[in-house]
């Protein structure tokens, strides 16, 4: 279920996109991602950080799209928030010494220090790359190439995902039986 919530914006955005414009499918993605952080936040009766910032940034550059009526606001979006997560993440570690990363996720996950520290550089590896492919996509390519690199571009994620979770699966001590 959680898969499902997190993907039908994007799905919703596409199909709008392909039935109608990129501006019908600027207003489906802002629609189905306030839902969808509506139903996180009734799940989980929260809403991480990243997920604010994600909701304020796809309505602030959907509604610059849709007010100015220029494509090129919610292109930019994902490049934009890509690089302020690299830029954060590498601030907070090299200038205030604090590994964002641990101090998000250090509740779910008893990582080795070690671990987290490659973990929070590689993230921003990963933020840097995702920033400049999305950029270049949005610079030197249509929007119809955009949209479908935005579907089929997931691959990005979900390789960056599954590696990740193969780096820390050895790390990671197996529950305590309960007593």
């Amino acid at each position: 279920m959680k898969i499902l919530i997190d993907f039908f914006p994007i799905l919703l955005f596409f199909g709008a996109y392909k039935l109608y414009d990129i501006y019908m499918a600027t207003g489906v993605l802002m629609a189905a991602t306030a839902l969808q952080m509506a139903l996180i936040y009734f799940v989980e009766r929260k809403l991480s950080t990243l997920h604010k910032i994600t909701l304020v940034m796809i309505l602030g550059f959907g509604a610059l799209t849709l007010a100015l009526h220029d494509e090129r606001f919610i292109k930019w979006k994902p490049t934009v928030l890509y690089a302020a997560m690299a830029i954060g993440l590498a601030i907070a570690l090299w200038a205030a010494k604090k590994n964002f990363l641990k101090l998000m996720l250090g509740s779910q996950l008893e990582l080795p220090d070690a671990v987290w520290m490659r973990l929070n550089v590689v993230w921003i590896s990963y933020c840097v790359f995702m920033s400049v492919v999305n950029g270049y996509v949005a610079a030197y390519y249509s929007t119809e190439d955009w949209v479908n690199f935005k579907l089929w571009g997931y691959v990005f994620p979900l390789a960056f995902i599954i590696g990740q979770g193969l780096y820390i699966a050895p790390h990671i001590k197996p529950d305590k039986p309960q007593v």
